[in-house]
């Protein structure tokens, strides 16, 4: 007898193959068998009545790591049909801090069910909290290197090296499954290329894999590209290169060269894939077009270069000469603190407006008073570009995004409509014929990443496979979040179980939560 099992589905098992139609049976955590199952017993049965039937999405690139202890349900991310999230990426995870590493300023404005300092340490209240999701732990660099030597802005000596890659190694120990950088933050974009290698090689030994948001990727992108490729190269690690991107009007042609470097590398046997998201917009704190030298020290460093009349007035100067009057136009607020909240979804240069500002000056405005919490959406990407990258067969889905909730404390900012709608949009787009048919995109979000990542018994709907599947209805799906309403949940996930445990049924959270550290 089956504990569950699903009727009249028309299945994609994620390997590519063209939808069957089949039932899925369910003993516990696992699946137990998937064929005709109309004579089977089962103690629940649940109608799939002709809508899709497939496992579990896969979201490669996420940012929800503290946030899963403070709201387990995952909402935005399980409405969407995702089952595992892959934490700690761009350099910036949760864990491990030491000395004066500090966890990023969204983070640091709530209230954590306990404290840690070392993965095991998160991995034991994240566990307590049972989130609804599986989870796959990235180590960021940017915590290591601020653990070791802070946020000085140099090149690391070799003893600091070694010590990174001692915390490295026991943060593996630990469940780390890689090591992501954030080469465009500080203090990781101070590293040298050695000292990204020697920690590369760390996880390499471990069999784990490195993720990179790449030093440029705009002007720069071919360059930072091939140093990336080249860390697989030379120590045989195996690599994501997140959110792979154009970004810039000027950069857009750079895709043809881009492509063919990610071919040319997966021709030389090289394990390298990427990520990317369907929107054209990117978001990220707004100091991220400040100089290196504006940043450097941390937060109080940076904050004590805002309000210093002379540091400020060459900050001032610097982005003047480094953005033309056009380029603000490209520059939407995201969230903010309270102080700044009416400016919330509003373009740059109507808050400047509003405020009787240069939009420079806005800019030193909103960062100063919301104490460095202020976030921006960046529009610089091709439509075009964005489908072809997401065509490519080794390109996943990454949402990007930490999770969010229209409820409780995770549902007062202002996110980007990512964190709530990458995965139904990207399948809304195959099944209109935007991009590659639905049973290549299903591919590109569960067995793809199951393989890239190494999660085994996961990502394909088989025997003896652990039981995160997702029926989906292909008509009533769409993503509904925008940049204008961010919070609103996805439609048309039918039911979702993760390990076996029904979390949406009818639409609706159940409130079970089966997700496991992987």
């Amino acid at each position: 007898m089956f504990d569950l099992k699903i009727i009249n589905g028309s299945v994609l098992d994620g390997t590519g193959k063209p939808a069957f139609r089949a039932d899925v049976g369910i003993v516990g955590d696992r699946i137990a068998e998937v064929g005709d199952l109309g004579k089977a017993e089962a103690r629940q049965v649940l109608e799939a009545d002709h809508r899709v039937v497939c496992p579990g999405f896969i979201d490669v690139h996420s940012h929800s790591d503290a946030y899963l202890l403070i709201e387990p349900s995952a909402a935005s991310k399980v409405h969407q049909g995702i089952t595992a999230e892959v934490i700690g990426n761009c350099g910036s995870s949760a864990a491990p801090r030491f000395g004066v590493a500090q966890i990023p300023s969204d983070w640091r404005a709530h209230t954590y069910p306990g404290e840690w300092r070392t993965l095991a340490e998160y991995r034991q209240l994240l566990e307590g909290v049972r989130p609804a999701v599986n989870v796959v732990a990235l180590v960021g660099h940017n915590v290591l290197r601020a653990s070791v030597m802070g946020y000085e802005g140099r090149a690391a000596r070799p003893d600091e090296i070694r010590k990174m890659a001692c915390l490295l190694e026991s943060s593996l120990d630990e469940g780390g499954r890689g090591l992501s950088t954030g080469l465009i933050y500080p203090p990781g974009m101070y590293a040298s290329p050695e000292e990204i290698l020697t920690l590369a090689a760390v996880v390499a030994k471990s069999g784990g894999l490195y993720t990179s948001h790449m030093r440029s990727e705009s002007s720069g992108l071919i360059g930072a590209l091939q140093e990336t490729i080249g860390i697989g190269r030379q120590t045989g690690v195996r690599v994501q290169v997140s959110h792979l991107k154009t970004a810039g009007q000027a950069n857009w042609h750079l895709v043809d060269a881009a492509l063919e470097l990610m071919d040319g590398a997966r021709r030389e046997g090289l394990a390298v894939a990427a990520d990317r998201y369907p929107y054209t917009s990117s978001c990220t704190d707004l100091d991220v077009i400040f100089p290196d030298w504006a940043t450097e020290g941390g937060r109080e460093a940076e904050l004590g270069r805002l309000r210093d009349p002379s540091a400020r007035a060459r900050l001032r100067a610097e982005l003047l000469a480094d953005r033309p009057d056009r380029s603000w136009g490209s520059i939407t607020i995201g969230s903010t603190t309270d102080v700044n909240a009416r400016f919330r979804g509003m373009p740059l240069e109507q808050v400047a407006g509003a405020l009787g500002l240069e939009p420079v000056d806005a800019v030193l405005h909103l960062i100063t008073t919301d104490n460095l919490a202020t976030s921006a959406f960046f529009q610089g990407m091709s439509e075009t570009n964005l489908w072809r990258i997401l065509g490519q067969p080794y390109v996943m889905i990454g949402s990007d995004a930490s999770l969010r909730a229209p409820w409780g404390p995770l549902s007062s900012d202002f996110p980007h409509p990512r964190a709530y709608g990458s995965f139904p949009r990207f399948l809304r787009a195959a099944l209109d014929g935007q991009t590659v048919p639905l049973a290549e995109a299903v591919r590109k979000i569960t067995s793809l990443p199951a393989d890239h990542f190494g999660l085994a018994g996961r990502g394909s709907l088989v025997k003896g496979n652990f039981a995160d599947v997702v029926v989906l209805d292909p008509v009533t799906l769409r993503d509904r979040a925008t940049y204008s309403a961010p919070h609103q949940l996805a439609e048309g996930i039918t039911h979702l179980l993760v390990n076996g445990r029904l979390t949406i049924r009818e639409g609706v959270l159940t409130g079970e939560r089966g997700g496991l550290w992987l």
